[in-house]
């Protein structure tokens, strides 16, 4: 049997605030979600002016890199690249870049989902939140 580590609610908000500042000092609005190794929602942060509808997105940007343990870019690709059958794999819905998954010792942990900005800027958000952990 393997032991596993997961996040705890000092990591979560770490990387929320790190997240928040990469936002910030970038003048993005936008929302940021993190989710444990199941893609069950941890924290939930829409800053000033951030579209409502990326309330929907950050979170499932992060569900999908958490079940998937790959970036969501990765299907983004994969459908324009023509594989879109892939857009009906049940229960996975944020299949747009900016989805991050967090790996400690292999293993991921969680993920984080931002969305708002131009999804690579997205992805830069969702990495700098996962920086703050140092791992």
């Amino acid at each position: 049997m393997k032991t596993k580590s997961y996040l705890e609610l000092a990591d979560v908000k770490a990387i929320a605030a790190a997240a928040e500042a990469e936002a910030l000092k970038n003048s993005w609005a936008v929302t940021i979600a993190i989710a444990d190794d199941a893609g069950n929602l941890l924290w939930l942060q829409r800053l000033d002016g951030a579209a409502a509808i990326s309330s929907h997105i950050a979170p499932a940007k992060a569900h999908t890199a958490a079940l998937g343990r790959r970036e969501s870019k990765v299907y983004e690709d994969m459908i324009n690249g023509g594989r879109t059958s892939f857009l009906t794999a049940p229960g996975i819905e944020g299949l747009l870049e900016g989805g991050v998954p967090i790996v400690k010792d292999g293993q991921v942990i969680g993920a984080v989902g931002v969305s708002g900005v131009k999804s690579n800027e997205d992805a830069q958000i969702a990495r700098a939140g996962i920086a703050a952990l140092g791992l």
